[in-house]
């Protein structure tokens, strides 16, 4: 009795049904690798320094990552990274890493990481780098506090770079219905955060989860289809552990957030206080590049684009990019918008 061939596609599944089952496996791939110093600590929170070897701006940038994502996904992998890419096209970089929060960390609000984080980490990176300006470039949530940092700073900040960036909270119905369930009193999660003093990592990352993709399959279907592409396979590990790295979210800061941003939407109607100084977006005088995201569910550009509508700087430019919520890669050198962007307005070398 002869023997039944397997049909050829079944027989070449094989192969990628064993590489995608060892993955697990397999040692992680480094991540993080493009050389720094640190420069600052405050209490979790580190100022990482990124040197250029070939320095061609007296510009340098300050990076802000959001509070509740490591920031990792700036310097995945050598030829995947921004931070990478900043560098080797002539710009010193500097890093600031919130880091992760624990019980103890439960006081610090949004007015106390703008103050004590923000501001005295720009302070520090100025004396450090002898710039006379500084270019601050803000992600996600971190984008939203670098603009409320730079509409009340009195540091010389030149250029100001908001990337999906959420602004007015009001644009997104998603918002709209936690507003009215909170003014309902049946989403009112003060008592508990009072007790944890912080918003868990597994709880941001669901909640995230639960905006965007609450059935979270396609990502492995893309891995097993490619299961036998080594290079896209440790990518595609670095980006999966960056999306599931949340970290814990400050309580003070989670109730700053979902009272003055969330439900009075205070950024936009021009009452945000820091330590009683109001942060009004009109008193930003830095050049300013919005980038938003077509296929960002995570902050459509309905909650970026407003920003545009209450700046009053005379240099200030939005673009639409056609990818999601976070780019994945950064290979052949800066991305084009930063690139046409950023050197003309950041004092090249002579």
């Amino acid at each position: 009795m002869s023997k039944r061939k397997m049909p050829k596609n079944q027989s070449d599944a094989i192969p990628k049904w064993k590489h995608f089952l060892d993955i697990p496996n397999q040692p992680m791939p480094e991540m993080g690798l493009t050389p720094k110093i640190e420069v600052w600590k405050k209490n979790k929170s580190t100022l990482w320094y990124y040197p250029s070897e070939q320095k061609k701006y007296d510009v340098p940038v300050f990076l802000i990552y959001s509070l509740i994502n490591t920031p990792l996904i700036l310097d995945l992998a050598p030829g995947n990274s921004l931070i990478e890419s900043f560098v080797n096209a002539g710009f010193d970089v500097y890093l600031l890493d919130f880091g992760s929060p624990g019980y103890e960390d439960g006081e610090i609000s949004i007015e106390d990481y703008i103050v004590d984080y923000i501001q005295k980490g720009v302070q520090r990176a100025l004396r450090h780098s002898g710039a006379s300006e500084i270019t601050v470039m803000g992600f996600c949530l971190g984008g939203t506090i670098a603009a409320i940092y730079a509409a009340m700073a009195d540091e010389p900040v030149k250029n100001l770079i908001l990337s999906v960036t959420p602004i007015d909270f009001s644009a997104s119905p998603f918002f709209d219905q936690w507003q009215e369930a909170i003014k309902e009193g049946t989403a009112d999660f003060d008592d508990t955060i009072d007790i944890y003093q912080t918003i868990p990592a597994s709880a941001v990352k669901y909640g995230i989860r639960l905006m965007t993709s609450p059935i979270y399959i396609s990502p492995y279907l893309s891995l097993l289809n490619q299961a036998d592409d080594e290079e896209y396979v440790q990518n595609w590990r670095r980006f999966n552990a960056w999306t599931n790295g949340h970290v814990p979210l400050s309580g003070a800061a989670a109730k700053q957030i979902t009272k003055d941003l969330l439900i009075k939407n205070r950024l936009v109607n021009g009452g945000f206080k820091v330590r009683g100084k109001k942060a009004k977006l009109s008193k930003i005088d830095a050049n300013v590049l919005v980038i938003a995201s077509k296929h960002d569910r995570l902050v459509p550009q309905e909650l970026i684009y407003p920003v545009m509508e209450h700046l009053t700087c005379k240099d200030k430019t939005y673009i639409l990019l056609k990818s999601g919520h976070a780019a994945k890669q950064y290979s052949g050198g800066l991305p084009y918008y930063l690139k046409e962007w950023l050197p003309k307005r950041s004092s090249p070398i002579q």
